[in-house]
Parts: structure tokens; C-alpha cells; sequence
């Protein structure tokens, strides 16, 4: 599945202690506080632990669920669904493809042309915005 090999004490230096818990345990950020849950800005949604390519701005779209949401990702096998059963239910998460990172669940409720709502956490994307050339 994911080829890159990832150093838990160099992720605990470098993401934020939110970062960390969504990507490295699961976890999820609360509703409408993340950075892009109503971010309108051109650019690719990268993964924040490897920065692989995950999702275009082109393809977010407002679902009024207080996370930023998706219809497809960026390309076929940017990422992987892996059946999840916490919390009681039966739910499909999504993780990064390259590194294996969580980064939220997919559902069938959709816009079309996919009908899928990729519902994402901020905390695990960094967005590389169009015409944005500073590293930060």
C-alpha cells in the first residue's frame, strides 16, 4: 500500500498536536473550526505528513457538513478506503495512498458526477494555492 516510511518523533516535531492525532490516530477535528472547512482558494490539497497530492480545489464543494468536502480526489489512487467500525458504526475512512496517513471518511451522499462526499480533515491537508510561490 504506501511505500514512504514515516518517523514518529520526527511527526510529533513537526505537526501540530492536532495534526498528529488526526492523521497518525484517527482522530477528528471538530466541525467548522478547521482552516479549509470554508476555504474558497484555488490550489491542490496535499497530505501533511508526505505532501502528496490528495484533492483539487476544483472538486471541493460546500456540504454544509463543518469539514471541507470533495467529490473525487486529485487522481485515481491518490488515496485508499479501508473499512472502519470505531465508534459503533460501519463507516469508510480514507487515508493517504502514499503514506498511509487518515485523513477522513468517505460517504454516498454526493454530488455528482460521483455522487461520493469525500469529508476530509483540515488538519490533514496543507493547500499549495495557485500562483502562492512562498514556502511556508
Amino acid at each position: 500500500m504506501a511505500d514512504l516510511e514515516i518517523n514518529d518523533d520526527n511527526l510529533r516535531d513537526r505537526l501540530t498536536p492536532e495534526q498528529y492525532a488526526v492523521t497518525r490516530q484517527a482522530a477528528t477535528e471538530q466541525a467548522f473550526t478547521g482552516v479549509y472547512w470554508d476555504c474558497k482558494d484555488d490550489g491542490v490539497y496535499l497530505c501533511v505528513v508526505c505532501e502528496a497530492p490528495l484533492f483539487s480545489s476544483d472538486t471541493k464543494y460546500e456540504s454544509g457538513s463543518g469539514w471541507p468536502s470533495f467529490w473525487e480526489p486529485i487522481e485515481p489512487g491518490a488515496v485508499v478506503n479501508k473499512t472502519d467500525t470505531s465508534h459503533g458504526m460501519v463507516r469508510t475512512e480514507v487515508m493517504c495512498a502514499s503514506c498511509n496517513s487518515h485523513l477522513g471518511h468517505i460517504f454516498p451522499d454526493g454530488p455528482q458526477p460521483t455522487g461520493e462526499r469525500y469529508c476530509m480533515n483540515s488538519a490533514a491537508l496543507d493547500l499549495d494555492r495557485v500562483g502562492d510561490d512562498s514556502d511556508d
